[in-house]
């Protein structure tokens, strides 16, 4: 079979030149199609399941909102794994299923079950949603909105949050590729209805009473059409609120015929959302910031490059002195990553070449031997664009050239050795013809063509193994081995049909052969080579003893040197995990990182922009409390790093100037590695122990233990063990005995509460086609303190109002 093939290749030169060419052409349109990125995606098949809860804390979310959709999913197939998070306002519970699952028919069975607990997460508590269909390593571009200089004054954080929700956000939408744009930081604009307790209680009105007049005198409707003469009028009636005057001239209740107008018992003005992250950047204050999500499975190239064009496009319609700026760019890792394989491959493949046109000591046969190695490499890209492989530092960079051209270099060398033998066989003869030459190429490379095969298909028999990996080594190691195996099948075919018929065109006719330096090179080896060779088999016993020994010494080394999953990679950038004493406040967190950016921005000139993700973002896939944030720190060049020689050595110096704030803890880290962490195990760090119960006080202890446990291993930085109680709250307990005294229900004293607090919705204002909430809350100057709202009136089925006069108790 392997003959004919041969055979048919040298006989129609014409067929595989242009098969040739072909392979050439969808090679460079698979390399050009190819998802690129800078290792694979080992994430999870997982569906997140949110619910935003600003008005409940953590036990009540955890009560209410987690443990029910936990439930509700606990029969859903396929699922390996159940994780979910419970902190104030935010429940986040994560199903990973198996790597085969369709992830639509996952998200499916997931939004099924979901319907089980319409009747028990009501409105007023969240509304669960899942989060959009991307995976770990998906976002892909991280940018701010900030002002120019002289504009600071022009333009508030809520201005800049109002531009990313309605400006960028929305022209982001249709990109290609993008499952989601997700808002960070800044303050989300409201319509406020900020109460005055005292006007309330002075002129007898309460909270009921108020949501009542907002929705009452907040609406358009319609009245059909009327016709006259030959036209047709719509009829609508325009009564929607679109000022804060019109809100302040809503009428609650008439008084003895005297209208109370909002603005009688409340100051109407534009206000902000409860909000459970910020965003910081350079040590200036806050900033608004965007994450891009990529669609599963998209192609990060293409994705990326529609991401930049869209954004230069928006920056165009965004207001005077605003700008857009990238401070993760994923693009730019990756282009120094593809960089790396690119200048490892050219530099392989030229030392490559060098030593075949020196070994075999023929020009032309070194060049023909080394043509196999692009166009194995392009087979191999045309095969890995077929099966879904992507080109990153682990598939691309796998790729041997020694064991590409190692069974062209066995028919090379015969045929250059046959043709001078033919010297002989034809009596003296010179130059071959055309006909000699091809029947002398057909002899050469059918006699060793099998030796050539048994040598390539071993080769890739040792990668069997690793196709055989499952979980994340598999997604890490498999496309190595496919790469690798893509390559040496295409240098096999090649080497059937490409290479006979190029060296029978090619390679010189002439069969008288000249001494040259490969002789002497070979000469030498061979000196050097016998005298070994003999010495070997004249001590046999001992040099099997001897390897042994070493065998077993190599054991004793591989158990000691330790290792990694992967090696850390130099990602350019570097990330400081911050955080601060579990219940800091948001503003104080603000202020805290800001005073650490500036110490960084002013110790290292390295750093070209650093920001600050502090707790969660509008889309919270990966959800932290306000006390903890990532500092994102955009290095400049390594050419041009002045304090540090290294990462490792620059990581310790950060660490070390950030000591000295008290009451924060930091680790120092790259962006990517710390996102691979988390996918891993759920938790950032290198290495996670997960203690499992119902009991949280118990927890806690345990923690603490195991924490003194481990603190004393070498090579273990100071533990960090998350906080599963101790945050402090202010609970307000009901009188129950008071509450049937009146024939109230705990849901009208809730009502007050939350409204008092955390605000209700009442309506919505449009601006054009933006939207804000209409929000009904205590006044700010009243929020500070809870007992403020001893003197809120509850109303009682009777007509009359009483005080809620509250009990609090502050834990």
């Amino acid at each position: 079979m392997l003959d004919k093939i041969i055979a048919f290749s040298i006989k129609n030169k014409i067929i595989i030149a242009m098969m040739t060419l072909a392979l050439v052409i969808a090679g460079i349109y698979s390399a050009v199609k190819l998802p690129i990125d800078v290792i694979p995606d080992i994430s999870n098949n997982q569906v997140q399941v949110i619910t935003l809860a600003p008005s409940m804390g953590a036990q009540e979310v955890e009560q209410y909102i987690t443990a029910p959709i936990e439930l509700a999913t606990g029969n859903i197939p396929n699922v390996t794994e159940k994780r979910s998070i419970s902190r104030s306002g935010l429940s986040v519970v994560t199903l990973v299923f198996k790597d085969e699952t369709d992830v639509y028919w996952a998200r499916q069975q997931v939004g099924a079950q979901l319907k089980e607990v319409e009747g028990q997460i009501t409105k007023d508590m969240g509304e669960p949603m899942l989060a959009p269909i991307t995976t770990g390593l998906g976002e892909i571009y991280h940018y701010v909105i900030h002002t120019k200089p002289g504009y600071e004054k022009k333009y508030s954080a809520t201005d800049l949050r109002t531009i990313q929700d309605w400006i960028v956000k929305r022209q982001m939408a249709g990109v290609e590729g993008l499952a989601e744009v997700s808002g960070w930081g800044g303050y989300i604009k409201q319509y406020e209805i900020a109460l005055d307790n005292d006007r309330l209680n002075a002129m007898n009105i309460t909270i009921s009473e108020i949501y009542e007049a907002l929705e009452k005198n907040n609406a358009n409707t319609g009245g059909s059409y009327i016709e006259q003469q030959s036209n047709a009028y719509f009829i609508r009636g325009l009564g929607q609120v679109k000022t804060l005057d019109d809100i302040e001239k809503i009428v609650i209740k008439n008084i003895n015929g005297t209208p109370v107008l909002i603005r009688d018992v409340a100051l109407v003005q534009f206000g902000k959302a409860t909000r459970y992250g910020a965003v910081t950047r350079n040590g200036k204050g806050e900033v608004v910031a965007g994450v891009t999500l990529m669609l599963k499975g998209e192609n990060f190239n293409q994705v990326s490059k529609n991401v930049k064009e869209r954004m230069a496009q928006i920056q165009k319609t965004l207001p005077e002195g605003v700008i857009i700026e990238p401070f993760i760019d994923r693009s730019e890792l990756v282009g120094r990553a593809i960089g790396t394989v690119e200048k490892n491959l050219i530099e392989g493949g030229l030392i490559v070449i060098l030593i075949l046109v020196l070994l075999l000591g023929n020009l032309r046969a070194g060049l023909v031997v080394a043509s196999v190695i692009p166009l194995a490499m392009l087979f191999a890209l045309c095969m890995m664009r077929l099966f879904g492989v992507s080109g990153n530092l682990m598939s691309l960079g796998a790729i041997d050239f020694g064991l590409i051209v190692d069974g062209a270099v066995i028919i090379v060398e015969a045929i250059v050795h046959r043709i001078t033998l033919s010297r002989k066989h034809h009596q003296g003869l010179e130059k071959l013809t055309q006909e000699q030459m091809d029947s002398e190429v057909y002899g050469a490379a059918s006699k060793i063509r099998n030796s050539a095969a048994f040598g390539e298909i071993i080769i890739m028999i040792v990668y069997l193994p690793i196709l055989a990996l499952a979980g994340i080594e598999g997604k890490m190691f498999i496309p190595m081995a496919q790469t690798v195996a893509f390559a040496i099948l295409g240098a096999f075919i090649l080497s059937l049909t490409y290479v006979p018929m190029m060296s029978a065109l090619c390679l010189s006719k002439k069969t008288e052969h000249k001494r040259n330096i490969s002789d002497k090179i070979m000469d030498f080896l061979q000196r050097v080579y016998s005298p070994v060779l003999e010495l070997a088999l004249r001590f046999k016993k001992s040099l099997i003893a001897i390897f042994a020994l070493l065998f077993l010494v190599s054991i004793w080394i591989f158990n000691t040197i330790g290792g990694e999953f992967i090696p850390t990679l130099e990602e350019g950038d570097l990330t400081v995990e911050i955080s601060m004493m579990q219940g800091a406040s948001l503003s104080q967190t603000v202020e805290t990182f800001t005073v650490a950016e500036g110490m960084l921005k002013k110790k290292f000139p390295e750093i070209r922009q650093i920001v600050t993700r502090i707790g969660s973002a509008e889309i919270p896939t990966d959800p932290m409390p306000i006390e903890k944030g990532d500092m994102m720190l955009q290095m400049k060049d390594k050419k041009e790093w002045t304090s540090a020689d290294s990462r490792e050595e620059i990581q310790e110096k950060i660490e070390e100037v950030l000591s000295v704030l008290p009451g924060v803890k930091v680790e120092v880290t790259q962006p990517m590695q710390m996102r691979f962490n988390e996918l891993m195990t759920g938790i950032r760090q290198d290495v996670a122990i997960k203690i499992f119960g119902d009991d949280l006080d118990e927890l806690a202890k345990q923690a603490k233990i195991v924490g003194t446990l481990i603190a004393p291993v070498e090579g273990v930085t100071e533990p960090t063990i998350e906080k599963v109680t101790g945050l402090p709250q202010i609970v307000v307990e009901y009188d129950r005995n008071k509450i049937a005294q009146y024939g109230l229900s705990i849901s009208d004293v809730n009502m007050v509460l939350n409204t008092a607090f955390a605000g209700n919705v009442a309506g919505v204002v449009f601006e054009k086609e933006m939207r804000f909430d209409m929000v009904v809350r205590l006044n700010s100057n009243l929020r500070t303190d809870i007992h403020n709202i001893e003197n809120l009136y509850v109303p009682l089925p009777s007509g009359s109002k009483i005080p809620l006069n509250c009990k609090f108790r502050l834990y």
